[in-house]
């Protein structure tokens, strides 16, 4: 029978020019649809095997590379032979080891196998679990749920790094199999330089599919609460920073308030509103130990109520200037 061409783009419901964290998104949303252990429809555990094939090729990029070299002309369900010469190029498929399913011998679509060489060995896909067999006929075993949960930190966390007490609800299976929610507290340490977005994996203390077995891991995703006076750009941040007409027009010392407390910057003669002054440094830090930059944001500021000398000296700046900025 010939063997049939796989989409796996097309399988994970992402367009080939999908990030790795697209990718990585997508086949969790499909594998907790059309797990076995949850759906129990017809045809979902076929389903879930191409799921979980797609995801193994695409989410390493030396393989995904050497799918996508086939070309985009292929369309799903197309009979396939791989292109002249393909065989005489050594590829060794390499999956990450210590977390996914097992699908034991013969596990891998043919057309899988055309182009990875039967993929012996295989060892499964992340963030599922568990190794061995033990549902005949299944060639898989259910190992830990992994677990997601948002948790919203403070822009003052995110650059000093914290520890912080959380609670979240977690699905486990009692004694009689039934899934049950609980609560459990964790101590998350906040890494300094989080960035919104971000994830910290807690290994263990996701949840279990079968009582007794192993945990799966929990992930956090960050965000960054919003700040009354700091805009984070992921490493880099904002501040708006008041100035008067004159000291945008002479130039000046000026205060900036950072993260650290306030530090002194030189103005120069002439600055515009909406200028952004870039202080070296004083943004959020980065791995390896950088920081991103802060920039000062300028917005010159015009007194509402003047006294009578200040009007007085507006009243012959203006009979004096020739500036008119609408020319």
């Amino acid at each position: 029978m010939a063997v049939k061409f796989q989409d796996y783009y097309e399988i994970l419901g992402v367009p080939r020019t999908a990030t790795q964290e697209e990718i990585h998104s997508a086949y969790r949303k499909l594998a907790r649809k059309y797990h076995p252990d949850v759906n129990k429809s017809k045809g979902a555990e076929e389903k879930f095997k191409q799921i979980g094939e797609a995801y193994a090729v695409l989410r390493d990029p030396q393989t995904r590379r050497r799918y996508d070299a086939l070309g985009s002309n292929w369309r799903a369900g197309q009979d396939f032979a791989p292109p002249p010469g393909w065989e005489d190029i050594h590829f060794e498929f390499h999956p990450a080891t210590g977390e996914g399913f097992d699908f034991g011998s013969g596990g891998f679509s043919d057309f899988f196998k055309s182009i990875f060489g039967g993929g012996a060995g295989f060892g499964g896909f992340p963030g599922e679990g568990a190794r061995s067999s033990s549902a005949p006929g299944s060639g898989w075993t259910m190992g830990g749920q992994d677990a997601e949960a948002d948790l919203t930190v403070s822009l003052e966390d995110a650059y000093h790094g914290a520890k912080k007490r959380v609670s979240f609800d977690v699905a486990e299976p009692d004694s009689n199999g039934r899934l049950r929610q609980h609560t459990k507290s964790y101590e998350v340490t906040i890494p300094a330089g989080v960035s919104d977005g971000g994830r910290i994996r807690l290994a263990g203390q996701g949840g279990k599919r079968s009582a007794g077995g192993p945990a799966g891991d929990l992930y956090l995703r960050i965000h960054i609460a919003s700040h009354p006076a700091f805009r984070a750009r992921e490493h880099d941040l904002e501040v708006d920073v008041a100035v008067t007409p004159w000291e945008a027009a002479l130039g000046a010392k000026i205060e900036v308030p950072t993260l650290d407390g306030a530090v002194t910057m030189t103005l120069p003669a002439g600055t515009q509103s909406g200028q952004r002054m870039r202080l070296r440094g004083k943004g959020l830090p980065k791995r390896g130990g950088a920081r991103g930059d802060l920039y000062a944001v300028i917005q010159i500021a015009v007194p509402q109520k003047l006294s009578p000398q200040e009007r007085e000296l507006f009243e012959e700046l203006a009979k004096v200037s020739l500036f008119n900025p609408r020319r």
